[in-house]
Parts: structure tokens; sequence; C-alpha cells
């Protein structure tokens, strides 16, 4: 299994030019049948599609009908036991609380890899490798 971060989510429905490649690429990791998100990313998802700021905001319905059909992919809860490995592993690795999360909710649903753009690339976070799947 793979843990998809945010971003991954986040390219799937950008339509900036400037981002083609990364959107196209996005859509294609999301066709997968071996991944696995957290409520974490699906609320930082949320949050950030639907942002007025953004450039293009995705309304209140188009973002919960995106989430919905994320639903088909095993989904981490958050739990005490996941915030209290991500307060270790944030003071491990010296990561953000957020990312620390979203290393141990990989590591609870038994992910060895997490596709992100964001996250130390190529670290082994105890057993747990990002990968950026834009990179050349």
């Amino acid at each position: 299994m793979r843990f998809v971060d945010t971003n991954i989510l986040l390219y799937a429905i950008s339509n900036d030019p400037a981002e083609a490649t990364k959107a196209e690429s996005a859509r294609e990791i999301l066709e997968s049948r071996d991944l696995a998100l957290s409520v974490q990313v699906i609320q930082e998802f949320f949050v950030q599609a639907t942002r007025p700021s953004r450039s293009n905001p995705v309304s209140y319905e188009h973002a919960l009908g995106l989430i919905q059909s994320f639903m088909r992919f095993p989904i981490q809860e958050i739990t005490m036991a996941i915030v209290l490995m991500a307060m270790s592993t944030r003071e491990k690795f010296r990561l953000s609380y957020w990312d620390a999360a979203i290393i141990e909710s990989a590591r609870a649903m038994k992910c060895d890899v997490v596709l992100s753009e964001d996250l130390s690339l190529r670290q082994d976070f105890g057993g747990i490798t990002v990968i950026n799947p834009f990179a050349p």
C-alpha cells in the first residue's frame, strides 16, 4: 500500500496550466487501487480546495463529492495512538507535527511509501519512505 499526501489530491483537481503535468500524474496515481489516506489528509484537502484565495476554489458541494469519491480508499482515523506516535516521530526526525502524523498514519495503514511533494524525500522514517511522484 502507498499512502497519499494532500498535495496529490489537490493537484488532481488543478486546472492551472502551470500544473498540467502534475495534475495528469496525480490523476493517474488516483486510478491505482493500492492507496490509502487519512482523515487528516481529507481535512487538509477540504480546507485547501475550498479556500477562497485559491486560484480556482471548488464549491462545498464539489469538495464533498470529491471526498466521497476518495472514500473508495482505506482511510486511517485519527486516534490517540497515532497522535502520540506522531509526537515521538516529530522529535526523532525533526518534522512538523502534521508531517509526522502523515508518517504515522501511513505506518498504521501498513504502507511503506508516502507519495508527497512536501516531506523530506527519500529519507527512511523507520521503514516509511517518502517519494515525490512528480520528480524527474
